[in-house]
């Protein structure tokens, strides 16, 4: 591939994560959340749908790639809105466990809805053998960075 043909697809694959998270938070801006916080309700509802249970505030720093800071300012803003609990961790008392609050669940459940019909929308026009190899050019990409 040309450098000119990588330097396009990289400037698009950045417009494309800057568009497609853009549209996203304008479709979710009615229900008060930022992106970041929507980002961190997300992470936690799938975190304990995948390992059953819930991770601790560092295991949700790497999942969401924030530093630990920032993700307790997001926690602090959840907390106060009812949304998450913050609880110790028997073997550790410096760790806390992030606990989704039961009354979050339907906000995380249109949350889901509005970005599913997104993707929906997205990837109108494109076929699983499309899609399978843009995977597989995005995963070996990722592989080349985390050489790095």
């Amino acid at each position: 591939m040309s450098y000119l043909n990588q330097h396009r697809f990289a400037m698009q694959l950045a417009q494309l994560s800057r568009a497609w998270r853009a549209e996203l938070d304008r479709r979710l801006s009615g229900m008060g959340l930022s992106q970041a916080r929507w980002l961190v309700l997300l992470h936690l509802a799938r975190f304990e749908a995948r390992a059953g249970k819930w991770p601790t505030q560092r295991e949700l720093a790497e999942s969401v790639a924030v530093e630990g800071p920032t993700l307790a300012r997001l926690l602090d803003t959840l907390e106060a809105q009812g949304l998450v609990s913050r609880q110790a961790v028997a073997e550790d008392r410096r760790a806390k466990r992030i606990v989704l609050n039961p009354v979050a669940v339907p906000l995380i459940e249109q949350i889901e809805a509005i970005s599913s019909q997104l993707r929906q929308e997205l990837f109108d026009g494109i076929g699983p053998e499309e899609l399978r190899l843009c995977q597989q050019v995005h995963a070996q990409i990722l592989a080349n960075l985390e050489k790095r």
